[in-house]
């Protein structure tokens, strides 16, 4: 076993498994905005403030559609607005968790009064949001990229104050572990680090249960994870693991992206990825009465599962990304049932065999039904798995090997998705 990149595997599991309230792209858009305001010193109002916003292809493409969290409004110019108003420059991906109904109604008065425009800029990066604040003759800048709070540069009137270093190539290695790793070293460190140290990982449970019970309570999104419930009820849909699966995830998914203020445990910069790599364990693990010691173990696994997959991929692409954190759930839920890593690889190939290609339209309520796909062939291909059936490396993209597989379904998404990306975004800019 690779021990040497155990506490490089908690560190990565630290930094892209973490709170985040609402939809990370215009939540990141948020945040520069509450920056920008920090720094000119003043209080946004509906007359004083006018705010210029530039964002990547993809951002706009996944700030488009998306609930912003307690404003009932969606859209990358209401994120701006109330990043302004109320904003929170120091919570990260938390920035909106202060929002209140009167600075709704100050920033739907800047709405109203064309204070934000919002535009896409023509830049290489995947994930990038430019946002300028003018304050009578003053200005400020923030630009954040590649990362959804890492802010790359800071203008004052005019004249740059702060702009981040290039890291080295050994500061970028540190950040990604997976370099040297596999898939079975990432199931390895799960099944054998120290309980004490991956406990951490059970806060996923709990916010992201938070979230699916406030998604079975209220009327948000699609309510896709209801639907499940109301026919149940109903006698149309039988209660089993796979049913509570598919209620408790999609439900978390539908109070996330109607703009509940309650934070989802994201998982590579999005709380749809963190849903989709927590709920089917968390309701696989109670389903089958695991012990707290095999809950966090499944759920350790599922997340750096699927930050593992993730990492051989851009930041955003054309290829949902709840399909691939589900992968990390297929391995989860496969491991509480009794499998071991030839099995957890089978399922994560099944995975890929049955789900790869699924596209990413932009974040909107629609995308319960994504996860809640997603969670459900996770489900299959772990009960698959069990019985020894897997899709197999003549079939399609799939390898015989796991690591193989997932390298495959990356060129894919890294290659001829990203052309598939340009004509969603003209798609949907020309509705």
């Amino acid at each position: 076993m690779k021990q040497h990149l155990w506490p490089l595997f908690i560190d990565v599991i630290n930094r892209e498994v973490v709170p985040a309230l609402g939809c990370t792209e215009p939540v990141s858009v948020a945040l520069a905005t509450a920056i920008a305001i920090d720094k000119l010193g003043v209080k946004a109002d509906a007359s004083a403030v006018n705010i210029e916003v530039s964002v990547s292809a993809n951002l706009m493409k996944n700030g488009m559609g998306v609930g912003i969290p307690g404003t009932g409004m969606v859209g990358l110019p209401m994120a701006a607005t109330i990043g302004a108003v109320a904003g929170d420059h120091t919570a990260n991906l938390e920035v909106l968790k202060n929002v209140t109904a009167e600075d709704v109604a100050v920033a739907k008065q800047m709405l109203d009064n064309h204070q934000v425009s919002v535009g896409v800029a023509d830049v290489a990066n995947i994930l990038y949001a430019k946002v300028t604040v003018f304050y009578q003759d003053r200005s400020v800048a923030v630009t954040i990229a590649d990362s959804h709070t890492q802010v790359i540069a800071i203008e004052e009137d005019g004249m740059t104050v702060f702009k981040a270093e290039p890291k080295a190539a050994e500061e970028k290695s540190h950040d990604n572990p997976f370099a040297e790793a596999t898939a079975k070293d990432v199931f390895e460190f799960a099944m054998n680090a120290d309980l004490e140290d991956i406990r951490f990982i059970e806060q996923a449970k709990v916010l992201n249960t938070a979230l699916s019970e406030e998604g079975l309570s209220g009327n948000y999104g699609l309510e896709i994870g209801a639907t499940f419930r109301k026919n149940e009820s109903r006698g149309l849909l039988s209660g089993g693991l796979l049913t509570e699966v598919l209620a408790r995830t999609s439900a978390a998914s539908d109070a996330r992206m109607d703009g509940a203020m309650k934070p989802a445990m994201s998982n590579s910069g999005s709380g749809n990825q963190g849903i989709a790599a927590t709920m089917p364990v968390v309701a696989a693990a109670e389903f089958l009465k695991a012990t707290e010691e095999q809950t966090i173990r499944a759920l350790m696994l599922s997340h750096l599962m699927a930050i593992y997959v993730k990492s051989y991929q851009n930041k955003l692409s054309a290829l949902c990304g709840a399909t691939t954190a589900s992968m990390g759930s297929a391995a989860g839920i496969t491991y509480l049932l009794g499998g071991d890593f030839e099995q957890v690889s089978a399922s994560i190939c099944s995975m890929i065999g049955d789900v790869a290609g699924v596209i990413c339209d932009g974040a909107k309520t629609s995308c319960a039904m994504k996860v809640s796909s997603s969670a459900g062939a996770a489900v299959k291909t772990a009960l698959m798995a069990i019985d020894g059936i897997r899709v197999t490396g003549a079939e399609g993209i799939v390898a015989n090997d796991v690591d193989q597989s997932i390298i495959n379904l990356s060129v894919l998404a890294n290659g001829s998705m990203t052309q598939t990306d340009v004509q969603i975004l003209d798609i949907m800019m020309q509705k």
